[in-house]
Protein backbone atom coordinates (compact mmCIF):
# COMPACT_ATOMS: atom_id res chain seq x y z
CA UNK A 1 0.00 0.00 0.00
CA UNK A 2 1.37 3.40 -1.05
CA UNK A 3 0.85 6.17 1.73
CA UNK A 4 -0.94 8.91 -0.22
CA UNK A 5 -0.37 12.35 1.26
CA UNK A 6 -3.70 13.95 0.18
CA UNK A 7 -3.16 17.55 0.85
CA UNK A 8 0.38 17.15 -1.42
CA UNK A 9 -1.74 15.13 -3.79
CA UNK A 10 -4.10 17.78 -4.22
CA UNK A 11 -2.20 19.84 -6.20
CA UNK A 12 -1.73 17.75 -9.41
CA UNK A 13 -3.86 17.64 -10.68
CA UNK A 14 -4.10 14.46 -13.22
CA UNK A 15 -5.17 16.24 -16.72
CA UNK A 16 -2.40 18.29 -16.40
CA UNK A 17 -0.63 14.96 -16.84
CA UNK A 18 -2.60 13.91 -19.74
CA UNK A 19 -1.60 17.69 -21.59
CA UNK A 20 1.87 16.72 -20.48
CA UNK A 21 1.80 13.43 -22.23
CA UNK A 22 0.85 15.16 -25.40
CA UNK A 23 2.72 17.33 -25.43
CA UNK A 24 5.81 15.30 -25.74
CA UNK A 25 4.14 13.68 -27.99
CA UNK A 26 3.49 15.94 -30.62
CA UNK A 27 6.17 18.60 -30.06
CA UNK A 28 3.77 21.26 -31.00
CA UNK A 29 0.83 23.33 -28.45
CA UNK A 30 -1.36 23.80 -31.21
CA UNK A 31 -1.52 19.65 -32.33
CA UNK A 32 -1.49 18.85 -28.52
CA UNK A 33 -4.58 20.70 -28.04
CA UNK A 34 -5.96 19.46 -31.67
CA UNK A 35 -5.17 15.99 -29.99
CA UNK A 36 -6.99 16.31 -26.69
CA UNK A 37 -10.12 18.58 -27.97
CA UNK A 38 -9.22 21.49 -26.10
CA UNK A 39 -8.51 24.93 -27.52
CA UNK A 40 -4.77 26.30 -27.71
CA UNK A 41 -5.20 28.88 -24.90
CA UNK A 42 -6.59 25.97 -22.41
CA UNK A 43 -3.69 24.10 -23.29
CA UNK A 44 -1.00 27.01 -22.72
CA UNK A 45 -2.56 27.51 -19.79
CA UNK A 46 -2.14 24.05 -18.65
CA UNK A 47 1.59 24.17 -19.84
CA UNK A 48 1.68 27.20 -17.57
CA UNK A 49 0.29 25.07 -14.53
CA UNK A 50 2.88 22.31 -15.58
CA UNK A 51 6.03 24.71 -15.26
CA UNK A 52 4.89 25.97 -12.14
CA UNK A 53 4.09 21.86 -10.33
CA UNK A 54 7.56 20.94 -11.57
CA UNK A 55 9.17 24.15 -11.12
CA UNK A 56 11.10 23.65 -14.73
CA UNK A 57 10.34 25.44 -18.23
CA UNK A 58 9.41 21.32 -19.28
CA UNK A 59 9.50 23.05 -22.96
CA UNK A 60 10.90 25.06 -25.04
CA UNK A 61 9.92 26.73 -28.17
CA UNK A 62 11.88 25.86 -31.56
CA UNK A 63 11.13 26.98 -35.36
CA UNK A 64 9.30 23.67 -35.67
CA UNK A 65 7.07 23.58 -31.98
CA UNK A 66 8.46 22.61 -28.76
CA UNK A 67 11.26 20.39 -27.93
CA UNK A 68 11.43 19.20 -23.83
CA UNK A 69 13.85 19.72 -21.52
CA UNK A 70 16.29 17.28 -20.02
CA UNK A 71 14.15 17.23 -16.75
CA UNK A 72 10.71 17.15 -18.83
CA UNK A 73 12.19 14.20 -20.74
CA UNK A 74 13.14 12.12 -17.15
CA UNK A 75 9.20 13.01 -16.44
CA UNK A 76 8.08 11.21 -19.41
CA UNK A 77 9.58 7.78 -18.51
CA UNK A 78 7.94 8.00 -15.05
CA UNK A 79 4.59 9.70 -15.88
CA UNK A 80 3.57 7.56 -19.29
CA UNK A 81 3.92 4.61 -17.87
CA UNK A 82 1.82 5.60 -14.89
CA UNK A 83 -0.74 7.09 -17.03
CA UNK A 84 -1.39 3.66 -19.11
CA UNK A 85 -1.57 2.15 -15.83
CA UNK A 86 -4.33 4.61 -14.33
CA UNK A 87 -5.78 4.34 -17.50
CA UNK A 88 -6.99 0.45 -17.47
CA UNK A 89 -7.87 0.92 -13.75
CA UNK A 90 -10.58 3.21 -15.00
CA UNK A 91 -11.53 1.37 -17.58
CA UNK A 92 -11.20 -1.69 -16.33
CA UNK A 93 -9.06 -2.85 -18.65
CA UNK A 94 -5.37 -3.86 -18.78
CA UNK A 95 -5.18 -5.02 -22.36
CA UNK A 96 -4.65 -3.00 -25.57
CA UNK A 97 -6.73 -3.73 -28.35
CA UNK A 98 -5.53 -1.92 -31.61
CA UNK A 99 -8.86 -2.76 -33.17
CA UNK A 100 -10.40 0.10 -31.08
CA UNK A 101 -7.74 2.55 -29.63
CA UNK A 102 -6.62 5.68 -31.59
CA UNK A 103 -3.16 6.16 -30.81
CA UNK A 104 0.36 7.20 -33.16
CA UNK A 105 3.83 4.98 -32.33
CA UNK A 106 6.60 6.76 -33.82
CA UNK A 107 9.54 4.58 -34.99
CA UNK A 108 13.16 5.54 -35.81
CA UNK A 109 15.17 4.01 -38.40
CA UNK A 110 16.72 5.05 -41.64
CA UNK A 111 15.89 5.17 -44.96
CA UNK A 112 17.13 1.61 -45.62
CA UNK A 113 15.32 0.20 -42.63
CA UNK A 114 12.10 2.30 -43.36
CA UNK A 115 11.96 1.23 -46.91
CA UNK A 116 12.35 -2.74 -45.68
CA UNK A 117 9.85 -2.53 -43.25
CA UNK A 118 7.45 0.21 -43.34
CA UNK A 119 5.10 -0.73 -46.31
CA UNK A 120 4.59 -4.67 -44.66
CA UNK A 121 3.85 -2.54 -40.93
CA UNK A 122 1.40 -0.68 -42.95
CA UNK A 123 -0.41 -3.54 -44.39
CA UNK A 124 -0.21 -5.38 -41.34
CA UNK A 125 -2.11 -2.17 -39.63
CA UNK A 126 -4.21 -1.55 -42.31
CA UNK A 127 -7.26 -2.53 -40.74
CA UNK A 128 -6.88 -1.13 -37.66
CA UNK A 129 -8.42 2.40 -38.16
CA UNK A 130 -7.30 3.96 -34.89
CA UNK A 131 -3.38 2.83 -35.30
CA UNK A 132 -1.27 5.46 -37.01
CA UNK A 133 2.49 4.78 -37.70
CA UNK A 134 4.98 8.02 -37.99
CA UNK A 135 8.92 7.28 -38.86
CA UNK A 136 11.52 9.34 -38.03
CA UNK A 137 15.24 9.48 -39.18
CA UNK A 138 17.44 7.64 -36.74
CA UNK A 139 21.09 6.10 -37.10
CA UNK A 140 22.68 3.50 -34.86
CA UNK A 141 24.45 6.36 -33.25
CA UNK A 142 21.24 8.67 -32.75
CA UNK A 143 18.50 6.34 -31.77
CA UNK A 144 18.92 5.59 -28.18
CA UNK A 145 19.38 9.51 -27.53
CA UNK A 146 15.82 10.18 -29.44
CA UNK A 147 14.11 7.71 -27.46
CA UNK A 148 15.53 9.08 -24.20
CA UNK A 149 14.27 12.42 -25.15
CA UNK A 150 10.57 10.67 -25.95
CA UNK A 151 10.92 11.47 -29.23
CA UNK A 152 10.36 7.93 -30.81
CA UNK A 153 8.56 5.14 -29.01
CA UNK A 154 10.55 2.20 -30.57
CA UNK A 155 14.06 2.52 -33.09
CA UNK A 156 15.24 0.18 -35.40
CA UNK A 157 19.02 -0.12 -36.49
CA UNK A 158 22.04 -2.36 -37.13
CA UNK A 159 23.82 -3.07 -33.43
CA UNK A 160 22.37 0.23 -32.10
CA UNK A 161 24.19 2.02 -29.15
CA UNK A 162 22.64 1.55 -25.97
CA UNK A 163 22.30 1.78 -22.63
CA UNK A 164 21.97 0.10 -19.17
CA UNK A 165 17.99 1.44 -19.30
CA UNK A 166 17.69 0.59 -22.76
CA UNK A 167 16.13 -3.36 -23.92
CA UNK A 168 17.13 -4.61 -27.39
CA UNK A 169 15.60 -7.36 -29.48
CA UNK A 170 17.30 -8.96 -32.72
CA UNK A 171 15.21 -8.75 -35.79
CA UNK A 172 16.86 -9.94 -38.57
CA UNK A 173 20.20 -10.58 -40.21
CA UNK A 174 21.43 -8.43 -43.24
CA UNK A 175 24.05 -7.59 -45.37
CA UNK A 176 25.05 -5.71 -48.69
CA UNK A 177 24.33 -6.16 -52.05
CA UNK A 178 25.57 -4.04 -55.07
CA UNK A 179 22.73 -2.27 -57.35
CA UNK A 180 22.93 -1.08 -60.70
CA UNK A 181 20.66 -0.19 -63.86
CA UNK A 182 20.82 -2.54 -66.77
CA UNK A 183 19.65 -0.49 -69.34
CA UNK A 184 22.54 1.97 -68.45
CA UNK A 185 25.19 -1.07 -67.69
CA UNK A 186 24.62 -4.07 -69.85
CA UNK A 187 26.53 -6.34 -66.92
CA UNK A 188 25.71 -9.53 -66.05
CA UNK A 189 25.01 -10.61 -62.05
CA UNK A 190 26.92 -11.78 -60.04
CA UNK A 191 29.63 -8.71 -60.71
CA UNK A 192 33.09 -9.67 -61.14
CA UNK A 193 35.45 -7.55 -59.23
CA UNK A 194 36.75 -6.46 -63.13
CA UNK A 195 33.24 -5.04 -63.83
CA UNK A 196 32.99 -3.51 -60.10
CA UNK A 197 36.15 -1.73 -60.54
CA UNK A 198 35.80 -0.55 -63.70
CA UNK A 199 33.12 1.34 -63.36
CA UNK A 200 31.87 4.31 -61.72
CA UNK A 201 30.39 4.45 -57.90
CA UNK A 202 27.82 5.47 -56.00
CA UNK A 203 28.86 6.35 -52.10
CA UNK A 204 26.13 6.76 -49.37
CA UNK A 205 27.58 8.17 -46.29
CA UNK A 206 27.29 10.48 -43.70
CA UNK A 207 30.74 12.44 -44.26
CA UNK A 208 30.23 11.93 -47.93
CA UNK A 209 33.71 10.75 -48.05
CA UNK A 210 34.52 7.30 -47.25
CA UNK A 211 32.28 3.96 -47.06
CA UNK A 212 32.86 0.53 -45.72
CA UNK A 213 33.74 -0.67 -49.50
CA UNK A 214 37.01 2.11 -49.29
CA UNK A 215 37.68 -0.14 -46.18
CA UNK A 216 37.84 -3.11 -47.59
CA UNK A 217 38.65 -2.39 -51.18
CA UNK A 218 42.15 -0.64 -49.42
CA UNK A 219 43.08 -3.80 -47.40
CA UNK A 220 43.43 -6.14 -50.44
CA UNK A 221 45.47 -2.56 -52.13
CA UNK A 222 42.53 -1.75 -54.70
CA UNK A 223 40.43 1.63 -55.28
CA UNK A 224 36.62 2.31 -56.68
CA UNK A 225 36.03 5.72 -58.38
CA UNK A 226 33.53 7.83 -56.44
CA UNK A 227 31.43 9.86 -58.55
CA UNK A 228 29.07 11.51 -56.05
CA UNK A 229 27.69 10.57 -52.55
CA UNK A 230 24.85 11.04 -50.93
CA UNK A 231 23.48 10.48 -47.07
CA UNK A 232 20.37 8.42 -48.10
CA UNK A 233 20.39 4.90 -49.35
CA UNK A 234 17.03 5.62 -51.30
CA UNK A 235 18.62 8.82 -53.25
CA UNK A 236 21.30 6.75 -54.36
CA UNK A 237 18.84 3.94 -55.63
CA UNK A 238 16.81 7.02 -57.30
CA UNK A 239 19.61 8.39 -59.25
CA UNK A 240 20.82 4.95 -60.45
CA UNK A 241 17.26 5.31 -62.77
CA UNK A 242 19.39 7.57 -65.20
CA UNK A 243 23.07 7.03 -64.24
CA UNK A 244 25.39 4.54 -65.40
CA UNK A 245 27.01 4.07 -61.99
CA UNK A 246 27.03 1.06 -59.16
CA UNK A 247 25.58 1.92 -55.48
CA UNK A 248 26.49 -0.90 -52.98
CA UNK A 249 23.75 -0.58 -50.35
CA UNK A 250 21.75 -3.13 -47.49
CA UNK A 251 20.57 -6.09 -48.64
CA UNK A 252 17.50 -5.93 -47.10
CA UNK A 253 16.66 -2.13 -49.21
CA UNK A 254 18.34 -3.18 -52.40
CA UNK A 255 15.48 -5.91 -52.98
CA UNK A 256 12.85 -3.08 -52.49
CA UNK A 257 14.76 -0.82 -54.82
CA UNK A 258 15.20 -3.01 -57.69
CA UNK A 259 11.63 -4.12 -58.01
CA UNK A 260 10.41 -0.37 -57.92
CA UNK A 261 13.31 0.89 -59.89
CA UNK A 262 14.03 -1.73 -62.37
CA UNK A 263 17.22 -2.36 -60.97
CA UNK A 264 19.92 -5.46 -61.04
CA UNK A 265 21.12 -6.57 -58.03
CA UNK A 266 23.95 -8.38 -57.45
CA UNK A 267 26.12 -10.34 -54.70
CA UNK A 268 29.23 -8.01 -54.29
CA UNK A 269 32.40 -9.63 -55.84
CA UNK A 270 34.18 -9.03 -52.54
CA UNK A 271 33.91 -10.23 -49.32
CA UNK A 272 31.45 -7.71 -47.27
CA UNK A 273 30.60 -8.63 -43.31
CA UNK A 274 27.19 -9.26 -42.27
CA UNK A 275 25.23 -7.42 -39.18
CA UNK A 276 21.86 -7.65 -36.71
CA UNK A 277 19.38 -5.09 -37.00
CA UNK A 278 17.71 -4.80 -33.76
CA UNK A 279 14.62 -2.89 -32.06
CA UNK A 280 15.97 -0.80 -28.94
CA UNK A 281 13.24 0.90 -26.95
CA UNK A 282 13.66 2.14 -23.19
CA UNK A 283 13.24 -0.17 -20.27
CA UNK A 284 10.72 2.14 -18.36
CA UNK A 285 7.39 0.96 -21.25
CA UNK A 286 8.52 -2.46 -21.10
CA UNK A 287 5.81 -3.98 -19.31
CA UNK A 288 2.91 -1.32 -21.49
CA UNK A 289 0.41 -3.46 -23.16
CA UNK A 290 0.27 -1.43 -26.31
CA UNK A 291 4.58 -0.99 -26.52
CA UNK A 292 4.53 -5.08 -26.21
CA UNK A 293 2.15 -4.86 -29.00
CA UNK A 294 3.82 -2.63 -31.04
CA UNK A 295 7.00 -5.04 -30.20
CA UNK A 296 5.61 -8.02 -31.68
CA UNK A 297 3.84 -6.04 -34.63
CA UNK A 298 7.88 -5.04 -35.79
CA UNK A 299 9.49 -8.27 -34.55
CA UNK A 300 6.77 -10.36 -36.84
CA UNK A 301 7.00 -8.07 -39.72
CA UNK A 302 10.39 -8.11 -39.28
CA UNK A 303 10.81 -11.65 -39.36
CA UNK A 304 9.88 -12.04 -43.17
CA UNK A 305 12.97 -10.36 -43.43
CA UNK A 306 15.25 -12.77 -42.24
Amino acid sequence: MIDIYETEFRKADLNLLVVFAALMRERSVTRAAAALHLSQGATSAALGRLRGLFDDELFTRTRTGIEPTPRAVALAHRIEPALGLIHGAVTDRDRFDPATTRRTFTLGMSDDLEAALLPRLLTSTSGLPGIRLAVRQASRNTVADMIDRGEVDLGVAAAPAHRADHRSQDLFTSGYTCLFNPRLLPLQAPLTLEDYLAHPHLLISYDGRRGIVDDILEARGLDRRVIASTTHFAGAALQLATLPAVATVPAHAATVYAALLGLSASVPPIPMPTYTVSAIWHGSVADDPAHAWLRRLVDTTAGDEG
